[in-house]
């Protein structure tokens, strides 16, 4: 069975192993975004023209907080820059064999500089409040494009590594003050010949609470979880050791197991942020 036959009913079960909701409306919109699974390997196609643009309008298109519309988006294809970019990002080669890297921006600096131009004052750029927008319209903008990507046939990966060394990535595509990489993307015609599978998520009970937040329920649904990712390594042939809770522990254990662990504050202030 391929793909693009599978049902609203076996996405689900891929998605959701066992715990699967019993309410859920179908429509080829929804099926897509079941299908979502992480592309790292891509042919050597290249993409049909007039994509990036179309990945952009789609982008544009998401909601943004008060229209500010504070985010960019740098693309890169040039085989040389995503190099130095997949060097700084861990060295993660789908980065290289991607025909297109796509590096997202939390961007005041449009803003900054239009306020600038009319001699109007912008000092609200100056607080937390502002840059997190910037994160989040990003963030926003970038999903939509994803969901663009895949309705075109094609693979994306967030590259969240983007942030290890954020200076070197902002020195490395000019960047001017007050822009930050939040985060990249990889995007491509999927390897046929080394398929990506739709990795299980939580369970709801883990992530819906009705009405007030439910501790209660959380515990089993995510000890369902460990078990439903252990199906999934084993069909993978994946040799992974311990569960999720195991690996998300390890993950969040200190400052050194974090790969972008430099102190953010530092980075935003010689990204030229001034947060308050």
């Amino acid at each position: 069975m391929t793909e693009t036959t599978l049902t609203t009913h076996e996405l689900l079960r891929q998605r959701y192993g066992d715990a699967i909701p019993e309410q859920i409306i179908s429509n080829p919109a929804i099926d897509l975004l079941l299908s979502h699974r992480s592309v790292r390997s891509y042919s050597n196609e290249p993409l049909p023209e007039g994509t990036l643009e179309t990945l952009i309008a789609a982008a544009q298109s998401a909601a943004t907080s008060s229209n500010l519309q504070t985010w960019s988006v740098v693309a890169v294809t040039d085989p040389e820059r995503k190099e130095r970019l997949a060097t700084l990002a861990g060295n993660q080669n789908h980065i290289r064999r991607a025909p297109l890297f796509l590096v997202w921006l939390a961007d005041l600096n449009r803003i900054a500089q239009a306020a600038e131009a009319r001699q109007m004052p912008h000092d609200g750029l100056d607080y937390l409040e502002m840059w997190l927008v910037g994160v989040i319209d990003a963030a926003l903008a970038a999903q939509n494009a994803v969901i663009a990507a895949e309705s075109l046939g094609l693979g994306t990966v967030y590259i969240g590594a983007i942030r290890n060394q954020p200076l070197h990535v902002a020195t490395e595509l000019r960047l001017p003050p007050m822009v930050m990489p939040v985060f990249g993307m990889c995007v491509g015609k999927p390897n046929p010949d080394r398929p990506a599978a739709i990795k299980p998520r939580l369970p709801q009970a883990a992530v819906l609470h009705r009405e007030v937040y439910q501790p209660e329920q959380v515990p089993p649904a995510v000890e369902h979880y460990n078990a439903t990712m252990a199906a999934f390594y084993t069909a993978q042939r994946m040799n992974v050791e311990g569960d999720w809770v195991d690996h998300s522990a390890k993950r969040v254990a200190g400052p050194q197991s974090l790969s972008g662990r430099d102190v953010l504050r530092d980075v935003l202030h010689q990204l030229g942020f001034r947060l308050k």
